[in-house]
């Protein structure tokens, strides 16, 4: 069943990660037009090999939205409907929402699976909602993130995620970290990037990396950029470098693209 796809974000007052999220649906949409027509293509060429009269096959334009949980004019909810009132209009009758999330918290356990359920009372069986994995769910996204460990010969890396307090949810940084051979940190919880910095100086490390492990670039990013500014006045003899966040590329976009067939 052809879908149209919609990519929800947690929301900010910053600008910058609702350019990012809008960046990302234009690579996928991007992504979509290729695969949609490879096979077309494929198709077309079966039917030029097995019947005399082809009938040409048209390739609906992909649809790619974006929503935010938080921080919007409208509930969530409410963004969704429209969402799928105007997919519906177009002829699409499936809508995969696709949570730009990192960890399993509570606005992807919780939250967003909620104001998918109030959103289907508005369409019943015309247009069908499935929620697809988050996307810190993928097992490549290490690959992704481990292209910003390059350019700074660390001694040590950090792996800075804001965390979560539900229960077991940040288990995939944990395993992340283990998988990079990095420390991990919280930016709302413990152990904080700077206590593993200052366990790592005991240690005789000198030069420390901090990958933060965040999707865009924004207010939290910029706070964290603010405190290895300071740190490295009070260490003037270390080393510390601050990779960027993810970002919107290609690479994350094919990730997206293949949650949407798991």
């Amino acid at each position: 069943m052809l879908s149209a796809y919609l990519l929800v974000t947690h929301g900010s007052r910053d600008p910058r990660p609702q350019a990012g999220a809008e960046q990302l649906a234009q690579l996928l949409c991007q992504k979509l037009r290729v695969e949609m027509l490879a096979k077309t293509q494929d198709l077309t060429n079966t039917e030029l090999l097995t019947n005399s009269s082809v009938n040409l096959v048209t390739v609906r334009e992909p649809l790619v939205g974006t929503a935010c949980l938080e921080l919007a004019p409208l509930p969530l909810h409410e963004q969704i409907q429209q969402f799928g009132k105007y997919a519906s209009s177009a002829g699409f009758k499936h809508i995969q929402i696709l949570p730009l999330f990192l960890l399993p918290g509570i606005h992807v356990m919780e939250d967003i699976p909620a104001e998918v359920t109030k959103a289907r009372k508005n369409f019943g069986s015309d247009l069908t909602i499935e929620v697809r994995p988050y996307l810190g769910f993928h097992p490549q996204i290490s690959q992704v993130l481990t292209s910003n460990l390059h350019g700074f010969n660390a001694d040590a890396w950090i792996l800075l995620s804001h965390g979560s307090r539900r229960q077991g949810a940040n288990y995939p940084v944990e395993a992340l970290a283990n998988q990079l051979g990095a420390l991990a940190a919280y930016w709302s919880l413990e152990p904080s990037w700077e206590s593993q910095a200052k366990s790592l100086l005991i240690k005789g490390k000198r030069r420390i990396g901090i990958l933060p492990y965040f999707l865009f670039a924004g207010g939290i990013t910029d706070a964290i950029a603010q405190s290895v500014k300071q740190i490295k006045q009070e260490y003037p003899a270390v080393k510390f470098h601050l990779a960027k966040p993810l970002g919107a590329n290609p690479e994350l976009a094919e990730l997206i693209l293949d949650l949407t067939r798991k």
